[in-house]
């Protein structure tokens, strides 16, 4: 004790102290930090850095490389993951040539490269994200919530799409899809960002039990037999009208005419 005491006033004591005190500090602050990277961050870049990869081969051209937008795309920034996970699983994008509107056809792509696009792409500013199974699934719903989903979609969607979900055609060379064979979750997120000239519904506007009820309506239309032969686009009987007196008007004209000639020959 008396070493140190008699040590306290050498010239090297404060800068030794100052020493020993910024030693403790970062002792003490390696045994409370956090650990690195959890390995589910690590496989999160990973996927963003493997989504860029794809982005920059196949989506690029379009869109640009940092996805800020050309003439030949909008910009990607802000649209979120499920923009590009419906895009893409749909296969309506890469488009194969400019039109006024993408088709829906067999995708490209793997599901772990479409997970690893839609993550670079919500990567790059907030938006809405890919939905999870519970957003979407229709189990549990009543019979009377399905048929009240059927009321909304009525309300809400079949101006374009159809009261039975067939699709119809839109000004400008445009069309709303069929919605059948559409599977729940692209369902979903394309009430959640509006697809090409699709309004976006919110969760302000539509709540996730409201989404899942319009979903188990179109599916339960899906499921029905068609027990009256050719729908004829699922438009009523304004189709049924159309067509029976294009076949019965126009057939008794055909026999009229038949009849009369026979009559004049007769003479």
């Amino acid at each position: 004790m008396n070493f140190l005491t008699s040590r306290r006033r050498h010239p090297l004591a404060r800068p030794l102290m100052l020493v020993l005190a910024l030693f403790l500090v970062g002792v003490g602050y390696m045994a409370v930090a956090p650990a690195g990277k959890s390995s589910a961050e690590t496989e999160v870049a990973r996927q963003v850095s493997h989504g860029e990869e794809l982005f920059t081969v196949n989506c690029a051209s379009c869109h640009g490389l940092n996805a800020e937008g050309t003439s030949q795309g909008p910009s990607l920034v802000g649209v979120g993951s499920a923009s590009v996970d419906f895009q893409v699983s749909t296969g309506r994008m890469p488009m194969a040539k400019p039109a006024q509107q993408a088709p829906r056809k067999p995708t490209k792509f793997s599901d772990e490269e479409i997970a690893a696009l839609a993550a670079y792409v919500g990567s790059l500013g907030p938006g809405v994200a890919v939905p999870e199974p519970e957003q979407y699934d229709t189990a549990g719903l009543t019979e009377e919530e399905v048929a009240e989903g059927g009321e909304i979609f009525r309300t809400n969607c079949s101006a374009c799409h159809n009261y039975a979900g067939l699709g119809g055609a839109l000004p400008d060379g445009r069309y709303a899809p069929p919605l059948t064979d559409v599977e729940p979750r692209h369902i979903y997120e394309a009430l959640r960002v509006g697809p090409q000239q699709m309004p976006v519904f919110s969760q302000e506007n539509l709540s996730d039990k409201e989404a899942r009820m319009i979903i188990a309506y179109l599916k339960d239309i899906d499921a029905q037999p068609n027990r009256g032969g050719m729908d004829l686009g699922g438009n009523g009987p304004v189709g049924e009208g159309l067509w029976a007196w294009i076949l019965g008007v126009g057939g008794l004209m055909v026999i009229a005419g038949w009849i009369a000639s026979k009559g004049a020959r007769a003479k």
